[in-house]
């Protein structure tokens, strides 16, 4: 049999850490046995390679029959799941209430109504402590069930708590089904094309959000609903290219942790989402002492010994965390110091390449691109840049995908490869046409590697550098071609041409006149 990279048995294995290794030993011993000998031999056996194996697995233990194999793994794989979530019954909380439900079900089945009530009045507790409605839905509907069988002088008054409680908590899922649904699709739209292009977009998006959103009173709100609201509007206005408006909710979101800082342990995923969309919205509007303090904070989670750090925690943090620090080295114009990193970077992206989605991938790899061409060097620039180029999935992140191909020419014309760069122009052409975005912004680019590079037709570099220059600040403050100008400061690159300076002493000086007149305002 040929090694199986994608092994579902062999991924689970994988993530688990040496506790929860020994817990599962611990487990799956308890009761003995000739089959749990198996089982555990198996999971040895895979534990220790490093590739999937299966030829070797049965060689090394014969006595595990290949024709029993299959079962047998299915068998360990859900065993594995059991032990996890026995492990975490302790200190995850939606794990506990589902517990208290299962026990509250086999009470009702034994007829023991009224333990059944007393152990559904615990659960409905700890839900409505960890704002966990879609639980507590679950956990009224079962109520239901028992309240008629337990009959008592207080239960006209049960009764009618029981329907008001329920209503109050199936509006309020439906409120955040709707607004995890919108969010949900705006991030889809995100993920595919990137910032709104033009207006058809524009149009099409709001009229979305607009029309998907249902009436309410902020105010009455539980914290469930207004955080999957305030999530929505981060996402449309950060879609829409409206700033201003992306950070006012993102600050919304974040207090909405500060006021009820319990909640940060509880929703920790949404929590590191919220300081990463209050980060993007500070780095965009350049607030830049905001941004280093709420840095702090996302790094502090990293730090805290009292939080649950999971895999899919440390897999967040881990991309927000390296994210914005590559972040602040834009805003600061530190591409030297911002590329020592990537060294690091890269060996924790390897380690954790095979659980980021492609999107973050594509994200990173442009990113450090950027680092590389700040800091002049172009032919680590070009690695970083091919592997976007390479990757199949060309419908994630068109945008990325695109400016992709402007930055190669960049590259290119600075490492003088006029071979590449002529085959590139033609190729980039095609593309924008095809995709039917070339508009003035990739066109003045274009044209102007084209003329300048490999017609050779222009000798005076300077005067071209500016002429490009002017036509291409013409169109800055323009709705929808501004866009362009938030995936490669081009502006300093030409400055840098014309003032034979470095990208990165350029953007150092308007570092310091941004952040003047930031400490001034």
């Amino acid at each position: 049999m040929a090694n199986v990279k994608n092994e579902q048995l062999f991924r689970l294995i994988k993530t688990l850490s040496k506790g929860e290794k020994r817990f599962f030993k611990i487990y799956a011993t308890r009761n003995g046995g000739k089959e749990n000998r198996k089982f555990i031999s198996l999971f040895d056996a895979v534990e220790k390679q490093s590739d999937y194996n299966e030829d070797k697995i049965l060689k090394k233990e014969p006595n595990i029959n290949p024709k029993q194999l299959s079962n047998l793994k299915a068998h360990l794989y859900f065993q594995i799941l059991k032990s996890l979530k026995l492990q975490n019954s302790y200190h995850v909380e939606s794990i506990k209430i589902i517990e208290f439900i299962d026990y509250a079900t086999v009470l009702y089945s034994k007829c023991l109504y009224k333990d059944c009530i007393v152990v559904l009045d615990k659960a409905k507790l700890l839900a409505q402590k960890n704002d966990s409605s879609v639980l507590l839905l679950e956990i009224l509907e079962l109520e239901k069930l028992v309240l008629p069988k337990t009959l008592t002088s207080g239960n006209t008054q049960r009764v009618d708590i029981l329907i008001k409680s329920t209503n109050k908590v199936t509006e309020s899922i439906k409120n955040i089904n709707t607004f995890s649904n919108l969010s949900l699709k705006l991030n889809s739209f995100y993920t595919q094309i990137g910032f709104i292009r033009n207006k058809k977009d524009l149009d099409k998006v709001t009229r979305f959000f607009n029309s998907s959103l249902p009436k309410y009173v902020e105010k009455k709100l539980s914290f469930q609903e207004k955080l999957y609201l305030y999530n929505s509007y981060v996402g449309f206005y950060l879609f829409t290219q409206n700033f201003n408006k992306s950070y006012e909710y993102a600050k919304k979101w974040v207090q909405l942790f500060e006021s009820s800082p319990e909640m940060k342990t509880l929703k920790l995923e949404m929590y590191i989402k919220a300081l990463n969309s209050l980060l993007v919205a500070q780095n965009k509007l350049y607030k830049y002492h905001e941004f280093i303090e709420t840095q702090k904070k996302l790094s502090a989670i990293k730090r805290n010994k009292d939080l649950v750090l999971t895999e899919n925690i440390n897999l967040n943090l881990f991309k927000a965390i390296y994210i914005h620090e590559i972040n602040r080295h834009f805003m600061l114009g530190e591409f030297k110091s911002g590329t020592k990193i990537v060294v690091a970077l890269e060996n924790e992206l390897n380690k954790f390449v095979l659980k980021l989605d492609i999107h973050s991938i594509l994200l990173f790899y442009y990113k450090i691109a950027c680092l590389y061409i700040g800091s002049g060097n172009y032919k680590i620039a070009l690695k970083w840049l091919s592997r976007i180029y390479n990757e199949k999935e060309i419908n994630i992140r068109e945008d990325i995908y695109s400016f992709t191909r402007i930055l190669l020419l960049v590259c290119y014309s600075e490492l003088g490869n006029t071979d590449l760069l002529e085959f590139n122009i033609r190729s980039t052409y095609r593309y924008f046409k095809k995709k039917k975005e070339l508009g003035n912004y990739q066109k003045y680019i274009l044209d102007f590697i084209r003329n300048l590079f490999v017609s050779n037709a222009n000798q005076n570099l300077k005067k071209e550098y500016q002429n490009l220059k002017n036509k291409l600040i013409s169109l800055e403050n323009k709705k929808f071609e501004k866009r362009a100008f938030m995936y490669f400061d081009i502006i300093s690159w030409l400055e840098s041409k014309i003032e034979s300076k470095s990208v990165q002493d350029i953007i150092k000086e308007k570092v310091k006149t941004k952040l003047k007149a930031h400490n001034n305002s």
